[in-house]
Order: C-alpha cells, then structure tokens, then sequence
C-alpha cells in the first residue's frame, strides 16, 4: 500500500510526498500554510488521480521528462521525479494513479 508522508519545512509549510508500496517518491507536493490545507492537498490527489487528463507531461531544460498532477481548478497538486525516458515517466504516472486512491496518511 502506498503513502502520503506530510512533513513540515524548514519554512514552516506543509508538504506530502506520495511514496509507492516500494517506498519510492512518486510525487511531491507544492508547499501548504496550514497542515489542513495539505490534508486537503492529498484529499484532491486522492480524487484527480484516476482522471488522465488531470496529468500534464512535460519536459525539463536538461531533456529529462516528468509529470505533474493537477486539480479540477488547474492548481499544481504535485510534481514528480525527474526520468530519463518517456517510458518512466508513464511508469510513474501509472503508479500515482494505482497508489493515491488507497495511500494511508502519515505524518513525519
């Protein structure tokens, strides 16, 4: 089973990253004022994932591809690693997809 670890930054805002049931990241948050808010964060990742047009694939300066993850308002819920193909990338837009709706919530 998957998992949303919430940690708090130096900042003091609020993230998640989404960790696959290997314990890899697969995706990470923006930054959050209130943990509420972050809730709230993972809440909408839990609900966008399963729609494929929520996902916006994209291609970094260096050539690497990831993916991003957005609300029904088009606000960035998440960003992931960086991957080498296109292949990896979908590898890991396919473990969001599969991970989000069931990941238990931790907080660090």
């Amino acid at each position: 089973m998957g998992k949303f670890i919430i940690t708090k930054r130096k900042n003091g805002d609020y993230q998640f990253n989404l960790k696959a049931v290997n314990g890899a990241v697969i995706l990470t948050s923006e930054g959050y004022k209130a943990k509420s808010s972050c809730e709230k964060g993972i809440e909408s990742t839990r609900k966008n994932s399963a729609d494929d047009s929520k996902f916006e694939k994209k291609t970094s300066s260096d050539g690497k591809w990831y993916f991003t993850l957005k609300a029904g308002n088009r606000e960035i819920l998440g960003l992931s690693e960086m991957y080498e193909s296109v292949r990896g990338m979908e590898i890991g837009m396919q473990s969001v997809k599969t991970n989000a709706p069931t990941a238990i919530i931790v907080e660090n």
